[in-house]
């Protein structure tokens, strides 16, 4: 089956490229998955012209920050809206919320799922760490030590535990910006300090 891209006229100049770069290429994904998962629906145009809707709305208010994330979970619930509608069930059954890309249907879904995968990032920031460094934030990230205690733990002095601190938290951050996550989403940055 030949898919038709579904284009959503964005508002400006800016918003089209980031449409364009952000949005458009997960259409087939989505298509994909729409079919996979409600083969009994009989207009994918609607549905991804609906989803497309919602994550430009989102992306205009700012509160938009894994577009794929969000762009599935919304065709799921214009899906799922669109057969409690015509008030009939699919012939075939959608699985189970655990067997799903997407989380399950509740408003705040795509934030915690945009949570999680900010949580997964964070970890594989800090694995990137040089050892003493990753040593340093798990110890006052993790185990909540004081920069005197971690520095009687490791043997080092508490400036050195400050410099790796500093030094953590921006290739952090840095890791953090080069993945789209704004500096100030970041829980940790703020605790610094004994």
């Amino acid at each position: 089956m030949v898919a038709l891209s579904v284009r959503m006229p964005p508002q400006d100049n800016e918003q089209a490229r980031w449409f364009a770069a952000e949005v458009q290429p997960h259409e087939s994904a989505l298509r994909s998955y729409l079919q996979t998962r409600f083969p009994q629906l009989r207009d994918f145009d609607d549905v991804v012209q609906e989803a497309y809707r919602r994550v430009l709305r989102e992306q205009s208010a700012g509160r938009l920050r894994h577009v794929r994330a969000f762009l599935f979970t919304a065709a799921r619930n214009v899906a799922l809206d669109l057969f409690r509608r015509r008030k009939f069930a699919p012939l075939a059954p959608v699985p189970p919320d655990d067997q799903m890309d997407v989380v399950e249907e509740r408003p705040d879904a795509a934030e915690s799922l945009s949570q999680q995968q900010e949580l997964e990032i964070l970890a594989e920031a800090v694995r990137s760490l040089p050892d003493r460094c990753r040593q340093v934030i798990l110890l006052r990230y993790v185990k909540n030590y004081s920069y005197q205690e971690i520095a009687t733990a490791l043997g080092i002095s508490t400036e050195t535990v400050k410099t790796h601190m500093a030094k953590g938290v921006e290739r952090c951050t840095e890791y953090f910006a080069r993945r789209g996550i704004l500096r100030e989403r970041l829980q940790f940055a703020g605790r610094s300090g004994p």
